[in-house]
């Protein structure tokens, strides 16, 4: 019988969490759900932590190299069955009452796309708060593809809907052959929702929180270096080269570009600070005299801001 979700989890040195993960998917209630744990490589006891739970419930799946979450996501895609596609980090949870709530209202609306609030839990913590304030998500009813890559700009965008973790109708997914960008080590979730949106999919919003995202006190996700920003502007190259945008995807996606690339100066900037090298101060501040504004907010609180328009993943 095929089952109403499928959990795709990429999992890297994971062994912490996974547990934590796996078992929150398998809670679900009103459907009926498969997990599947794509392990990139990892070094502890992830896959044999993930390897624990029933076999008929739990696919793991062992990557041959150390791929990243695109390489991971794509192979647990590979193996899902299910109606609906979940995207779960190892590091996370999801509520008991969340995917019944968002089928619900992704049929009723016939979206091919999900979203919901996200709650955000720091570490010792039992519950968070949410990210979103509620009620500015409940007077989005759908998010259009200008939308979502409008809410995208590096130190511009009050709520970033890059950080939310949808679900997609597998049928959706796989009659357009879309499928997460391997080279991206960042982003990558961008280019996979603004994909969906671009292929004509319908993304509608569960103004709900049902999905935990878990910090770990005294740590970044990820630090955003310049190849990082260089490999995110290169994928929104070739999404533009694929894809043909309206006017107002058009405009927001000159914007989102514009604040890469003032975000690729900031951070080049802040490394020739660090490194004292005065010539290329003066070279990026005159190439890019708007990375310098940036200047005026700490340094710390500027890297830590770059974070969420990269959407980052912490799998690895």
């Amino acid at each position: 019988m095929q089952p109403d979700v499928s959990f795709i989890i990429a999992a890297y040195n994971a062994e912490d969490t996974i547990g934590r993960a796996v078992e929150s998917a398998l809670a679900q209630q009103g459907v009926s759900v498969e997990v599947i744990v794509a392990d990139d490589r990892s070094t502890d006891r992830t896959a044999a932590i993930a390897r624990s739970y029933p076999a008929g419930r739990v696919h793991v799946v062992t990557l041959a190299k150390n791929g990243g979450p695109g390489a991971a996501r794509n192979a647990a895609l590979g193996l899902a069955k299910g109606r609906w596609i979940a995207v779960l980090d190892a590091d996370d949870a999801v509520f008991p009452d969340r995917m019944a709530r968002m089928i619900a209202r992704g049929e009723k609306a016939g979206a091919q796309a999900v979203v919901d609030n996200i709650e955000v839990v720091r570490e010792g913590e039992a519950r968070g708060e949410p990210m979103f304030p509620p009620g500015r998500l409940e007077k989005i009813v759908e998010i259009t593809l200008a939308d979502f890559i409008g809410s995208n700009l590096v130190f511009k965008s009050t709520f970033n809907f890059g950080y939310m973790k949808p679900i997609f109708m597998r049928d959706f997914i796989e009659k357009h052959g879309l499928r997460y960008d391997e080279g991206l080590r960042i982003g990558e979730d961008y280019i996979f929702l603004a994909s969906v949106l671009a292929r004509g999919g319908k993304l509608v919003v569960e103004p709900g929180a049902g999905y935990a995202y878990h910090i770990r006190s005294g740590s970044i996700s990820r630090v955003l270096e310049l190849h990082h920003i260089d490999s995110m502007l290169e994928a929104d190259r070739m999404f533009l080269r694929t894809f043909k945008l309206d006017d107002k995807a058009k405009a927001a996606q000159a914007r989102r570009t514009r604040s890469l690339e003032e975000a690729r100066s900031f951070v080049a900037l802040v490394g020739h600070i660090k490194q004292r090298s005065f010539k290329e101060i003066v070279r990026v501040a005159l190439q890019d005299p708007l990375a310098l504004r940036h200047l005026s907010m700490p340094i710390a609180v500027r890297l830590k801001r770059l974070m969420p328009s990269a959407a980052p993943q912490r799998q690895g």
